[in-house]
This record gives C-alpha cells, structure tokens and sequence, in this order.
C-alpha cells in the first residue's frame, strides 16, 4: 500500500488544526450576525406597523392633544405708503396687524379617563378627558407697542384656544367672558399662534386711560384623543392639576410637575410654571415666538414596549452565539469531542431562531412570559441536538446549565435599564475570567499533536 507524501500544505494544516478550526468557527459566528440583523429589521418593521394602527385609531378617534391658550387677538390698523408701479407714485395703504395678548393667570385642571382600544393584534390607549380652564387678562396699554388706540379694531377682538386635532372635540364649548355666555367657533382668524383651534368673537373697549379692558374668563372642553395630552403654559402663572386612573404616567416636555401622587390607582399631578421659565413675553405683534416648544404634559403609553425589549435583546446575539460555540469548542479540546462546521451553523441558526419566537409570541402575551417560552424552546432543542453530537448525558447537562444562565443573566440585564451597562460589564467579566480558568492548563503548543478537529 502506498503511502501519501506528507506535502508542506498538509503539514501546515497539522500543525495548525486547532487555529484554523477557531478561525472558522469565528467566521461562521460573523456570518451569523446577518440573520441576525434580518431580525432586527423585522422588530422595525412590526413596531412600524404598530405605529401605523395607532396613528389609524387616532384619527378615528383623536390624535394626542396638545393645547394652547386661551389668549386674546386685537387686529389694529396700519396705514403705510407703498409706491405703485401702475400709477408711478406713492399711495396709502392699509394693513392689517395682530396684537397677541396672553393671561396674567391661567388655572386648568381636569381628569382623564383611558381606555384600551384594539386595533387587529395592538393595543392602542385612547382617552376621554374632562378640561376646565380658568383666568383673566392684565390691563395692557397700546402704546406699550407704539400702537395708536384710535387703530384698535376692538369690535373685532377674538379669543382663541388651540387645540391640535379638532376631531376629539365631544361637546359644544361655551365661554364664560365676565358675565356673558359666547359659543366658540371653529377654526382660527389668524396663523400667527396656531395652525388648529377654535375662537369665539370679543368686543373690547378701552378705559380711561387707554388701556384695554377684559373680563375673567371661564370655560369647559370634554376632549377625545390618543397617547398623550400637553398643554403650553401662557398665563403669566400657569397652575395645572390633572388627575387619572392610569397608574403608569410618563411626565414629558420641559416642566415636570412640582408634585405627584402614583398608586394603583392612577395619579394626580400639580404644575406651577411662571412666565420667567419660558422664552417669550406675555404680549406681542404677529407671529414673532412659537409657543408649542414649552408644551409639557403626560403620556398614556402601555409602559411595556416588547419590541424595544427585543431589540435590545438582539444586540447581546453575539454573545449567545459567541459563548455557546466556545464552550462547544472547549468540548472538542478537553474531551476529545468532534464537532463539524455544519453542526456549528445548525446550532447558531437554532440561537437566531430564538428572536423570531420572542418577537411573535410577544406581541401576543407579555414580553417576559414569551421570554420564557422561546428559552425553553430554545434550550430544548439545542440540548436535544447536543445529545445526539456529542453522546454524552453529562456535556448536555453542562450545555443546557450554561444556555439557562446565560439566557437568564440576558433577562435580567433586560429588565435593568439604568444598570444595564454596569451588569452587563461584570458578567462579562466574570465569564472571562472563568473562560481563562479552564483553559489555564490547555498545552496549546501541544494540542494539535494530540487534537484532531
């Protein structure tokens, strides 16, 4: 019988079997991470389309509300000279400005009432909220603005209250002006505040010192809407309450409240906010500040969001895949185990597999419950395999420990937001260190004369 020559390609391969095994076993890891990626686009593209079934039922029912005002719009007259091309001289004009005047005190308070709403498999929060607001407007003398009164167009004063979606109106809204009653309109007379509200007509008058004179004012808004509801803070004070039974807010915008109650109950919350913690003054021309950028308020959102979970569950993919095949790795170096490639990928595609089953039952039950199905699933199947590779009821045993303490150190990291970098840091750590333990003894010099991978 003859014997095949030993050529420098094959006594390189020999004596660096062990090397080129780990070389492939990262590349395959690498490679994993593109299925991996795959799913990861798939929890965008489900949380879009969540997106989508709730922007559908807030238009249905109201989009999240955010409230502006009330305040009051004085349109006065300016009369320029403009030069006229057609007549080659220089005529009068008018034109038409608007004096934007807000609250000296402005009180609000009110309830909101959510519910669940379901839009195929989503959940949607919607609300029914019951507003009341209350206040008055200080004495403002024209020629503050170098307006002369005798350009007030007083008759045709409006107050306006913006609110964003029009459609969660429920009940007619009355104006309580001093003693008078006024129904409010739909729509705004000018651009320079809001883009969508409502106005009700005024009829100033000046007094004896040609300053403007208002009346308290005083009414109610039964209001639908979805997600969140925010209100800007115009008066010169600003006191909000609102209370609810939703026991899980999130406080959004610039101001959070000065005091809060949280039960499983709900939650009442108090606001005070002074015009000295906002950028723009309590009177002015035209359109010259954008109020909608102090809004503040609280959003009814469900608290937990499976898919960001799953996201952030996804990024710890290399890790799942990168210590499973190290300890397979570890099984054919220190007990004489062989293990094919093939068997490496059909193990990372089982660890891939996971996040397609978290992904699907958590948007079907709780994150955590789904977290333990696809687990159990997972370990399941990997150790079934494992048993027929390896044959061993002791390795299998020692693979499915360490897949449960992985999975469980990943859910537990999961859960811990504000620690999660900090727990994440130690674990890994530690399975480094335990990692460098059992390969302390490893003669890696040695390995490939005894080793074939």
């Amino acid at each position: 019988m003859n014997e095949v020559p030993n050529t420098p390609n094959q006594r390189f391969s020999e004596r660096n079997a062990v090397l080129l095994k780990a070389g492939l076993i990262a590349v395959i890891t690498l490679l994993l991470l593109i299925p991996t990626a795959m799913i990861n686009g798939l929890v965008h593209d489900r949380e879009s389309t969540k997106n989508q079934a709730i922007n559908e039922v807030g238009k249905k029912w109201g989009q999240g509300q955010t409230l502006i005002g009330p305040f009051v719009t004085v349109p006065y007259t300016i009369t320029e000279k403009r030069y006229s091309p057609r007549d080659s001289t220089n005529v009068w004009v008018d034109r038409t400005e608007y004096l934007n005047i807000l609250p000296e005190s402005l009180a609000i308070s009110g309830s909101i009432a959510p519910e669940k709403r379901y839009r195929g498999i989503y959940e949607v929060i919607v609300y029914n909220s019951d507003i009341t607001l209350s206040g008055d407007f200080a004495l403002l003398a024209p020629e503050t603005f170098n307006i002369n009164p005798k350009d007030l167009q007083l008759d045709k004063a409006y107050l306006s209250f913006g609110i964003s979606d029009l459609k969660g109106i429920e009940d007619q809204i009355s104006l309580e002006w001093g003693t008078e009653s006024k129904i409010f309109n739909p729509g705004t007379v000018t651009s320079d505040l809001l883009s969508s509200g409502i106005n009700v007509p005024l009829s100033l008058s000046l007094n004896s010192n040609n300053e403007l004179i208002t009346k308290p004012f005083n009414f109610n808004v039964k209001l639908k809407g979805s997600e969140y509801i925010n209100f800007v803070p115009v008066g010169k004070v600003t006191d909000i309450e609102l209370s609810s039974d939703w026991n899980n807010p999130s406080f959004d915008g610039p101001f959070l409240p000065d005091s809060r109650e949280i039960d499983d109950d709900g939650f009442t919350a108090h606001w005070n906010v002074l015009h000295l913690n906002r950028n723009y003054p309590q009177a002015w021309i035209g359109a010259q500040h954008k109020v909608k950028d102090s809004a503040f308020g609280v959003n009814l959102l469900i608290p937990v969001d499976s898919y960001q979970k799953s996201e952030r569950s996804i990024k710890y993919a290399i890790l799942f895949i990168g210590l499973t095949f190290l300890v397979f790795f570890f099984i054919e170096i220190i007990n004489k185990k062989r293990v094919h490639p093939i068997q490496y990928i059909l193990v990372g595609l089982a660890l891939c597999l996971f996040y397609t089953l978290l992904l699907s039952i958590s948007e079907h039950t709780s994150f955590n419950i789904a977290y333990g199905i696809s687990t159990l699933l997972t370990i399941g199947l990997i150790s079934t395999y494992t048993k027929t590779v390896l044959k061993s009821n002791a390795l299998t045993g020692l693979m499915g420990g360490i897949l449960i303490i992985l999975y469980l150190f990943i859910f537990i990291i999961i859960q811990l937001q504000d620690y999660a970098l900090l727990m994440g840091s130690i674990g890994l750590f530690i399975i480094l260190g335990l990692v460098m333990y059992f390969s302390r003894k490893i003669d890696w010099y040695q390995i490939n004369n005894e080793t074939k991978l």
